[in-house]
Protein backbone atom coordinates (compact mmCIF):
# COMPACT_ATOMS: atom_id res chain seq x y z
CA UNK A 1 0.00 0.00 0.00
CA UNK A 2 1.66 3.42 -0.94
CA UNK A 3 1.57 6.16 1.48
CA UNK A 4 -0.05 9.55 0.81
CA UNK A 5 2.22 11.94 1.62
CA UNK A 6 4.64 10.25 -1.38
CA UNK A 7 1.96 12.11 -3.67
CA UNK A 8 2.35 15.46 -2.75
CA UNK A 9 4.81 17.41 -4.46
CA UNK A 10 7.44 20.21 -3.77
CA UNK A 11 5.46 22.71 -4.50
CA UNK A 12 2.27 21.37 -2.06
CA UNK A 13 4.72 20.90 0.98
CA UNK A 14 5.62 24.23 0.76
CA UNK A 15 2.56 25.57 0.79
CA UNK A 16 1.65 23.27 3.56
CA UNK A 17 4.63 24.49 5.40
CA UNK A 18 3.99 27.92 4.54
CA UNK A 19 -0.13 27.56 6.29
CA UNK A 20 1.17 26.06 9.40
CA UNK A 21 4.05 28.66 10.00
CA UNK A 22 0.80 31.33 9.93
CA UNK A 23 -1.52 29.51 12.01
CA UNK A 24 0.69 28.07 15.04
CA UNK A 25 3.58 30.65 14.68
CA UNK A 26 7.43 29.10 14.49
CA UNK A 27 7.40 29.04 18.26
CA UNK A 28 5.17 26.44 18.15
CA UNK A 29 6.68 24.39 15.92
CA UNK A 30 9.66 22.52 17.59
CA UNK A 31 7.19 21.54 20.36
CA UNK A 32 4.80 20.09 18.15
CA UNK A 33 7.88 18.24 16.11
CA UNK A 34 8.97 16.44 19.08
CA UNK A 35 5.54 15.94 20.17
CA UNK A 36 4.65 14.03 16.69
CA UNK A 37 8.61 12.04 16.87
CA UNK A 38 7.38 10.99 20.43
CA UNK A 39 3.87 9.65 19.17
CA UNK A 40 6.00 7.92 16.12
CA UNK A 41 8.11 6.58 18.32
CA UNK A 42 4.81 5.19 20.46
CA UNK A 43 3.31 3.68 17.55
CA UNK A 44 6.28 2.16 16.03
CA UNK A 45 7.11 0.18 19.88
CA UNK A 46 3.05 -0.78 19.54
CA UNK A 47 3.12 -2.19 16.28
CA UNK A 48 6.80 -3.96 17.03
CA UNK A 49 4.74 -5.70 20.27
CA UNK A 50 2.32 -6.53 18.07
CA UNK A 51 4.28 -8.47 15.78
CA UNK A 52 6.56 -9.94 18.32
CA UNK A 53 3.41 -11.24 19.98
CA UNK A 54 1.77 -12.72 16.78
CA UNK A 55 5.20 -14.23 15.70
CA UNK A 56 5.49 -15.78 19.40
CA UNK A 57 2.13 -17.40 18.75
CA UNK A 58 2.47 -18.34 15.15
CA UNK A 59 5.76 -20.00 16.19
CA UNK A 60 4.05 -22.13 18.81
CA UNK A 61 1.37 -23.51 16.10
CA UNK A 62 3.78 -24.37 13.87
CA UNK A 63 5.77 -25.94 15.95
CA UNK A 64 2.98 -27.70 17.13
CA UNK A 65 1.79 -28.57 13.28
CA UNK A 66 5.18 -29.75 12.35
CA UNK A 67 5.36 -32.05 15.46
CA UNK A 68 1.98 -33.65 14.39
CA UNK A 69 3.45 -34.40 10.61
CA UNK A 70 6.54 -35.54 11.94
CA UNK A 71 4.25 -38.20 14.27
CA UNK A 72 2.20 -38.87 11.12
CA UNK A 73 4.47 -39.42 8.72
CA UNK A 74 6.19 -41.75 11.28
CA UNK A 75 3.41 -43.80 11.53
CA UNK A 76 2.80 -43.60 7.67
CA UNK A 77 6.77 -45.59 7.26
CA UNK A 78 5.28 -47.82 10.39
CA UNK A 79 2.42 -49.25 8.25
CA UNK A 80 4.30 -49.12 5.10
CA UNK A 81 7.16 -50.69 5.95
CA UNK A 82 4.48 -53.56 8.26
CA UNK A 83 2.43 -53.70 4.61
CA UNK A 84 5.65 -54.72 2.90
CA UNK A 85 6.67 -56.98 5.38
CA UNK A 86 3.11 -58.93 5.82
CA UNK A 87 3.51 -58.92 1.21
CA UNK A 88 6.87 -60.86 1.32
Amino acid sequence: MSHPLLFFSGGEIIVIVFFVLILFGADAIPGMARTIGKVMSEFHKATDDIKREITDHTSDIKNEFNNLKDNAERKSSELTRKIDEELK
